[in-house]
């Protein structure tokens, strides 16, 4: 399942509904966390693939800027 499809259907159920999702997670999180402890290995940092994802993006430069205006966007879009 995608992750974006995921979050849509998450966020459209009542507050209730969610809470029982979080709780449903926390139990498989539990149940399954000895087995993840014993077959997950510690990789360094550098080894993960988002590592320097974003190093050719010129339009992060300035992070404070991009976040500023993503949020502009999105409240002009909800101010309408």
């Amino acid at each position: 399942m995608e992750n974006e499809g995921f979050y849509n259907k998450f966020e459209s159920l009542p507050i209730e509904a969610q809470k029982q999702v979080l709780t449903f997670v926390d139990f498989l999180n539990k149940r399954y966390e000895s087995k993840m402890k014993r077959t997950r290995k510690r990789k360094s940092i550098k080894d993960n693939k988002f590592v320097g994802m974003w190093e050719d993006r010129k339009d992060l430069n300035d992070s404070s800027s991009w976040i500023k205006n993503l949020r502009k966007k999105d409240w002009e879009k909800i101010d309408g």
